[in-house]
C-alpha cells in the first residue's frame, strides 16, 4: 500500500499556534500543472513584449491594491514585522513595472559584425521553468524571479517553502488576476522531496533556487543529472569591514539595519563585521547601543522591529552556534538568549572578540546574531572577510572612496557596498560566487539567464564567389 504524505501546516511563528493545513499535490495533479505550464508557454513565447508588460503592469496594480492583505499573509506564516512586510509588496510591485519597462530593451537582438550577410545574437526563452523559492521573502524571491521571466517569454511553475504555502498560493493569484493565460504561472503544494522528480520531468526546461547551501547542492545535482540549466543563490556570511577612517556613528546605524532587519533572517544580511584595531572599541560601543534601541514583540505592532524567527528549529540552531561560539573564545556584548513565552523569540544578539575559529565565524548563522572581529590593519581585514566558503554581498566602510574601489577588487563576493548596506535592486545584478551559488538575478543579467542566447547567421559570406549548385 503505497504510503499517504501528510498534510503540510503552517504555524505563526509568534504565537505557535496552527493557522492551516494543505494537502500535498497528487501526481495527476502535479502533471496537469506541468501540462498546462507547458502548453501555455507554446502560446506566451509568440506574444509581443507590449503584451507581456501589459500584464505585468497590471500584476503591480494587484500587489498595491492588496499590499496590507498580502502583507498581513507574510507576517502570520512567517513572522515578519508588518511594516517590513508592506515594504516588500511594494518592492515586488517595483520589480514588474520595471521589467515591464525594460525587458524588450534588454532582450534585443544585438547585431554582430562578421563575414556574414547578416549576423547577430538572439535571446529566446527555454520554456517552463521551476522555482524552488524559501520562506524568508516569501513574495520577494519569487517575483526577483518571475517578472523576468515571464517578460522573457518563459511560463514559470512555483514549488515555494512549505510554510509560507499560502503566500505561495496568493502570488498565483496575482498573476491570474492580473490577467495572465492559465498555466503561465502556477503553484504546486509538495514537499521538498519531489523536487528532484519535477526537475527530471521533460516538461521542465530549466530550474531556480534561492535557498541553503545544502539545497543548492541537490538542486544542482538533479540538474546536471537531466543537463538542466540551473541558477542558485545561495546562503551567505556577508563581511561588514569598518576600517579606521569610517564614520564610525554612522555605520553602527547601518550595522544595526543590515545585521537585524527581518530577524537576521536574510542571506545577504551583514553577519561578520571586521574592525580595524584603531576603532574597535568605539565601533562595539556604537554598535551595542544602536541594537539596544530595537524592539522585540508581535510583529504585527508598528513599533517592534525584530519579530520571531520563522520556525522553532532555526532558534534552537542559532542558540546553539551562540553557545558553541562563546566556549570557542567569544564573549557576548548583549542577548545571547532565546526568549521564553510564546513563539521563537530570540534576543539581538552581539558577539564580540569572536576568534576565526569560532561557529559563528565559519557558519552562516541566520537569526539576530552578529559577530564582531578584530582586524590589526586594512590587509588583515581583506583576508578575514574573504577567508569564508561563502561569497554573496559585503560591505566596506571608509572615508577613502577611492582606496575603497581598489579594496573591492580584492573581495570575492558578488556585491560590494560602500558607505552603504547590501540589498537587492532590479536595476543591478544580484547573486554570489563561491558557495553562495552561481548566476544572476535582476538588471538585464538576470533577464538574460533563462533564454538560450541564440546565434544567428545568414549568408552568403562577405565576398565569397557565388556558385551554382551542382547539377545531379
Amino acid at each position: 500500500m503505497a504510503t499517504k504524505i501528510r498534510a503540510i501546516a503552517t504555524i505563526n511563528p509568534a504565537t505557535g499556534e496552527h493557522l492551516e493545513s494543505f494537502e500535498p499535490f497528487s501526481t495527476e495533479q502535479l502533471a496537469a500543472v506541468l501540462d498546462r505550464a507547458r502548453a501555455a508557454y507554446s502560446k506566451w513565447r509568440t506574444t509581443s513584449f507590449d503584451h507581456r508588460a501589459e500584464l505585468m503592469r497590471n500584476a503591480a496594480r494587484v500587489l498595491r491594491s492588496q499590499a496590507g492583505e498580502f502583507a498581513r499573509r507574510i507576517t502570520l506564516e512567517m513572522g515578519k514585522t508588518i511594516v517590513e512586510a508592506e515594504a516588500e509588496i511594494a518592492k515586488c510591485a517595483w520589480n514588474c513595472d520595471f521589467y515591464a519597462e525594460h525587458a524588450e530593451q534588454f532582450l534585443r537582438e544585438e547585431p554582430a559584425e562578421t563575414e556574414a550577410t547578416e549576423s547577430y545574437v538572439a535571446f529566446r526563452p527555454l520554456g517552463v521553468v521551476l522555482a524552488v523559492m524559501p520562506w524568508n521573502f516569501p513574495f520577494w524571491q519569487v517575483f526577483r524571479f518571475a517578472a523576468p521571466a515571464l517578460m522573457a517569454g518563459n511560463t514559470a511553475v512555483l514549488k515555494h517553502a512549505s510554510n509560507v504555502t499560502r503566500c505561495a498560493l496568493e502570488i498565483e493569484r496575482v498573476f491570474k488576476e492580473a490577467g495572465f493565460p492559465q498555466g503561465a504561472f502556477a503553484t504546486v503544494i509538495t514537499p521538498g522531496g519531489e523536487v528532484a522528480s519535477l526537475i527530471a520531468d521533460e516538461r521542465i526546461a530549466a530550474v531556480t533556487l534561492t535557498g541553503s547551501e545544502a539545497a543548492g547542492i541537490s538542486v544542482a545535482q538533479a540538474s546536471g543529472k537531466v543537463l538542466k540549466k540551473n541558477v542558485l543563490e545561495l546562503g551567505g556570511s556577508d563581511a561588514f569591514i569598518v576600517l579606521a577612517d569610517a564614520d564610525i556613528p554612522l555605520a553602527a546605524q547601518w550595522a544595526v539595519k543590515s545585521r537585524f532587519q527581518n530577524a537576521g533572517q536574510s542571506c545577504i544580511a551583514a553577519k561578520r563585521f571586521i574592525v580595524e584595531a584603531p576603532v574597535y572599541d568605539a565601533f562595539i560601543e556604537a554598535f551595542v547601543a544602536e541594537a539596544k534601541k530595537l524592539k522585540v514583540g508581535d510583529p504585527f505592532d508598528r513599533a517592534t522591529t525584530i519579530g520571531p524567527l520563522a520556525r522553532a528549529d532555526l532558534r534552537e540552531e542559532l542558540a546553539a552556534q551562540i553557545d558553541a561560539s562563546v566556549t570557542g573564545g567569544a564573549r557576548v556584548a548583549l542577548g545571547g538568549h532565546r526568549i521564553e513565552g510564546k513563539g521563537y523569540f530570540f534576543e539581538p544578539t552581539i558577539l564580540v572578540d569572536v576568534p576565526e575559529s569560532a561557529v559563528v565565524f565559519n557558519e552562516e548563522t541566520f537569526g539576530p546574531a552578529a559577530a564582531v572581529i578584530r582586524a590589526s590593519d586594512t590587509d588583515e581585514a581583506i583576508a578575514l572577510a574573504n577567508k569564508s566558503k561563502y561569497g554573496l554581498g559585503g560591505n566596506l566602510w571608509t572615508g577613502d572612496i577611492e582606496r575603497a574601489k581598489r579594496i573591492a577588487a580584492h573581495l570575492e563576493s558578488g556585491g560590494v557596498f560602500i558607505n552603504g548596506m547590501t540589498a537587492s535592486d532590479p536595476r543591478l545584478p544580484f547573486g554570489g560566487v563561491k558557495h553562495s551559488g552561481y548566476g544572476r538575478e535582476l538588471s538585464h543579467f538576470g533577464i538574460r539567464e533563462f533564454t538560450n542566447i541564440q546565434t544567428v547567421w545568414i549568408g552568403p559570406a562577405k565576398g565569397a564567389a557565388q556558385k551554382a549548385p551542382a547539377s545531379e
